[in-house]
């Protein structure tokens, strides 16, 4: 049987979308936004604040606007949803935005699975069928910070392996690519790259061939305890990955633009 191919793209970090884009959503976490946290938000089309994530659009996105009046800033940019077990959101924010007419939903009674798996769970059973292949959700604030916190952020993503996620950092992005496809991953050099790696974490791979890096893999296995392919190099516009595992793709994000 002939295995489809998946295309990924870092097209929603450049200032104007492709006309093929994917549908965004973004999710944002209790970390530091990202400096290019305006862009994520031009792009997407839901918004969604995981608990205290709410209270870092709050304090943090005036900041990105130096020259406006911060309850301008707030104002514009308020989340459709705000949702978690909403024991990190600050008193007067979750006021704020529920005087702003936001949607609130307190699933405290969950404490089986975290806000960011909450939030995606949100998105994907709002979106229709039809519309699942092209929705890509965007999750700013998912690495740094607790190693426990970033561990289970990685792990949503396998839990929802069938649904496009990026974790975001102002330092890089990591994504699943499924076993299920031959993957191409085209590389916008201006904003991403050359810095990359793949990380068979759920299980070993036996068998891993790729092109478009400086060190390909050809048929190669890796596990933990073994080989992992980090510290690697981009060396063209196209990066293709072919393995029987389910791999986490990683890419360096440049510093010289927001």
């Amino acid at each position: 049987m002939e295995v489809s191919i998946m295309h990924h793209t870092a097209g929603f970090l450049l200032p104007t979308l492709p006309s093929d884009s994917l549908n965004y959503a973004l999710i944002i976490l209790n970390q530091r936004l990202p400096r290019f946290a305006p862009l994520l938000w031009k792009h997407a089309k839901i918004r969604l604040c995981a608990d205290g994530g709410a209270n870092r659009l709050f304090d943090e996105m005036p900041l990105f606007f130096p020259d406006l009046n911060p309850i301008d800033v707030r104002q514009r940019y308020k989340p459709d949803v705000i949702k978690g077990d909403m024991d990190s959101i600050r008193g007067d924010v979750l006021d704020y935005y529920t005087k702003q007419g936001c949607d609130t939903i307190d699933e405290s009674h969950d404490q089986d699975t975290t806000d960011l798996h909450k939030c995606i769970a949100h998105i994907s059973n709002s979106t229709p069928d039809s519309e699942k292949s092209n929705l890509c959700i965007l999750v700013t604030g998912a690495l740094g910070g607790r190693f426990d916190h970033e561990a289970g952020n990685i792990n949503v993503l396998y839990r929802f392996s069938g649904v496009r996620i990026t974790l975001l950092s102002d330092d890089c992005l990591i994504q699943i690519l499924p076993k299920t496809h031959h993957h191409e991953i085209h590389i916008q050099s201006s904003v991403v790259g050359p810095h990359c790696g793949l990380i068979p974490i759920g299980m070993p791979s036996t068998s891993t061939t790729t092109s478009g890096l400086k060190w390909n893999l050809s048929d190669t296995e890796m596990k933990f305890g073994g080989l992992v392919s980090t510290s690697n190099l981009v060396t063209g516009e196209i990066v293709t990955v072919n393995s029987d595992s389910d791999l986490l793709w990683t890419i360096s994000i440049k510093s010289g633009f927001s």
